[in-house]
């Protein structure tokens, strides 16, 4: 892989200066506490259209998806991406118990493609280069299998 360039650099802190942003730093601080659905049903009836609860989780999945797509279009210097962040994974692994259901519903099998895309790759990212960080996440995150 080449070596991270300024703009590589230059684009990291731009998006981590949109995380920085007031109203998307709170509904961050949300998802990773709070935010807790298996199905598009519990998350239908927990968070219904129209809560500040249900913005808060399409702020934190749209911006990962956009953030997520720099990286799979190559925009972004991969390892760099990897090493100066993890919030992807916790967002995908919140996202994936329903991932297959919500692509069904929206009739859209590309939804959140690059957030998936992302995580799929910071896990084998992860397992190549901190053995046991991946297990050692989904322990604390209290989630019992891997992504195959």
């Amino acid at each position: 892989m080449p070596q991270a360039t300024y703009e590589d650099a230059d684009l990291i802190l731009k998006l981590y200066e949109l995380r920085r942003e007031e109203k998307l730093r709170r509904a961050r601080d949300w998802f990773a506490r709070e935010f807790s659905a298996r199905t598009m049903a519990e998350v239908q009836q927990k968070y219904p259209p129209g809560s500040e609860e249900n913005a808060y989780i399409r702020m934190v999945t749209s911006y990962w998806e956009m953030a997520c797509s720099f990286l799979v279009q190559g925009i972004v210097h991969e390892e760099l991406f990897f090493e100066t962040g993890g919030e992807t994974l916790l967002v995908w692994e919140k996202v994936r118990p329903f991932l297959a259901e919500m692509r069904e519903a929206f009739k859209n099998p590309a939804a959140f493609h690059n957030l998936e895309e992302a995580a799929t790759r910071r896990i084998a990212w992860l397992q190549k280069n901190a053995p046991g960080a991946y297990e050692s996440f989904q322990t604390r995150m209290g989630l019992n299998q891997a992504i195959k």
